[in-house]
Formats: structure tokens, sequence, C-alpha cells
């Protein structure tokens, strides 16, 4: 089987809404970046301005890198921290009270290997709520993370994660299983 790179580059990957919502964030990510660091509030507002999802009180750092903002929803008190890259070609739900730490890849894109002219692929992301993703950890295409979970630091998960679980490694495997809390102080 030979590559078919002209029939990949040909194909029409993304509608002329969302080319033309490419060129617009293109100038809002600039002043996102810029935003000092604790204008959390401003940096919510413009990402809601293009069409993200963002629950209240939720924290994201301006070094993140957010490729379409329209791809994303993420709930109350939750977090996307320094240099994260939410490479959301597909939709990423982030829950509630979830941590995304310190260069994390969520990467909802990829291309079929099967088919000769790579077609891009979006499989979306999703993570529960109640979730650490530990830095440096790569989440693949299509991965459901579920509620309470951890991504130990520098995973990589390209499998679905059942609740409370702890994995670590590459590629990441559960490790323990994390407690229940009762509420009490």
């Amino acid at each position: 089987m030979t590559l078919d790179i002209h029939t990949n580059r040909a194909a029409r990957k993304y509608s002329k809404k969302e080319l033309l919502c490419r060129v617009l964030w293109g100038v809002g990510k600039v002043l996102f970046r810029l935003s000092p660091r604790p204008c959390f509030a401003f940096r919510r507002g413009m990402l809601r301005i293009y069409g993200a999802k963002i629950g209240a009180r939720t924290n994201i750092y301006p070094s993140a890198c957010i490729y379409f903002p329209w791809n994303l929803e993420i709930g109350e008190d939750s977090s996307i921290g320094e240099w994260a890259l939410i490479y959301n070609l597909g939709p990423i739900y982030i829950g509630d009270r979830s941590t995304v730490s310190q260069r994390v890849h969520l990467c909802a894109g990829t291309h079929d290997f099967r088919d000769p002219s790579l077609p891009l692929l979006k499989p979306p992301i999703q993570i529960g709520d109640e979730v650490w993703v530990c830095a440096d950890v790569f989440v693949g295409p299509g991965v459901v993370v579920g509620n309470r979970a951890v991504l130990g630091a520098r995973a990589v998960v390209v499998k679905d994660v059942t609740n409370g679980s702890i994995v670590a490694g590459n590629p990441a495997v559960s490790i323990g299983q994390r407690e229940v809390f009762n509420g009490a102080g």
C-alpha cells in the first residue's frame, strides 16, 4: 500500500465556518496569551465568545494552547494548567472540579493509518468529575476517563480509565484505586 498524500491534502477537513472561526481565533488567542496570569475571568469570557462552554470559577492559564474553543466544554471549579495542549479537533469534555496539570496533551485528533489517504479523524475525549490529570500526561483520541480517576505524571493514556482508578506508565496501567471521600474534614 502506497500512501496517497495528494488525496489527503486535497480532502476538505473543515467547513468554511470552521475555517473562518480558526482565522478569528488566531487573532483572539494572541489576547488570550498576553492576558496577565490572574485574569481567569477574562480568559473564561474570551473562550465563551469563541463558543467554549466554561463553568464558573474555572481557571485556565494564559500559556495553555486551546486549538478550537468551540470544541471545549469544561465544568465548574476546574482548571487547565500552564502550557497544557488542548488539541481539540474533536470535542473535549472536562467535568467539574477536575485538574488538567501543566504540559498535559489532550489529543482529540488523529488519522486513519489503514486508509492510504490518511483521512483526518476527530474522536472526542471525555474526562469526568474530580479527575486529576498530572503533569506531562498524554491522553489519546477517543479516551473516556471516569470520575475521580488519577492519571499519574507522564502517563500515556490510550485506553479508557474507570471511575476512581489510578493509572501510570507508558502505556498507562492501573496501579491502584482512589479513596472515596466521605465529606468529613
